[in-house]
């Protein structure tokens, strides 16, 4: 992925997750080999709130928790329009976000 990122853009991060009972936004659901739990993605919506000179990207989330990724990670990709305006509620809100100097 090319695709350059700057502060303040919305992306998609596709998390994968474990548990006994996936939630109603799971999505490639499937048993583990024992069928003991299940294995399935969940898309997480966080916003760019540094670039990092190592092509890093520090993302935000809704309620604050901050994630380092590797801005060629391919469960990472820029949120399209038609995303932004769908589930524009889950996006953290720009008065949430710390100051561009402050992390």
């Amino acid at each position: 992925m090319n695709a350059k990122f700057a502060i303040g853009d919305q992306v998609i991060y596709t998390r994968d997750k474990y548990s006994n009972r996936p939630g109603p936004r799971a999505k490639n659901v499937s048993p583990t080999p024992h069928g003991e739990t299940y294995a399935y993605q969940v898309d997480k919506f966080w916003v760019v709130t540094a670039v990092e000179p190592d092509g890093s990207l520090v993302l935000q989330t809704r309620r604050g928790k901050v994630h380092t990724v590797n801005f060629s990670d391919p469960r990472l990709r820029r949120a399209t329009w038609w995303e932004r305006l769908l589930y524009g509620s889950r996006f953290p809100s720009p008065g949430q976000l710390p100051p561009p100097s402050v992390r």
